[in-house]
């Protein structure tokens, strides 16, 4: 079996914590690598919520990303230093908006 050489990771940070990707890796795929399953809450009753379909179509991997909400992490690239934050609900400061 012949394996092509991965590229070098990159840093990302989640929540703080300094995070290992690799580029053509999207941002789920890099959470999941790490071992982080769950980056944002419902909106009602605040339950973790992570990728579920990783096709973009169900909603579930909506983060903040470089202070931007609502993010679908699992079509979202990877880029060095990009800032991932677990988002609450909605993802907007005032509640209801």
């Amino acid at each position: 079996m012949t394996r092509t050489p991965r590229e070098p990771a990159f840093v990302i940070s989640v929540d703080g914590r300094t995070v290992a990707a690799y580029p053509g890796q999207s941002l789920a795929a890099a959470l999941w690598g790490a071992g982080i399953l769950a980056w944002r809450t419902t909106r009602n009753g605040g339950r973790p919520r992570g990728a579920f379909c990783g096709i973009g179509q169900c909603y579930e991997c909506l983060a903040t990303v470089n202070g931007t909400p609502n993010r679908r992490a699992c079509l979202l690239p990877a880029r060095p230093g990009d800032e991932i934050t677990t988002q609450e609900g909605h993802g907007h400061g005032v509640p209801g908006v």
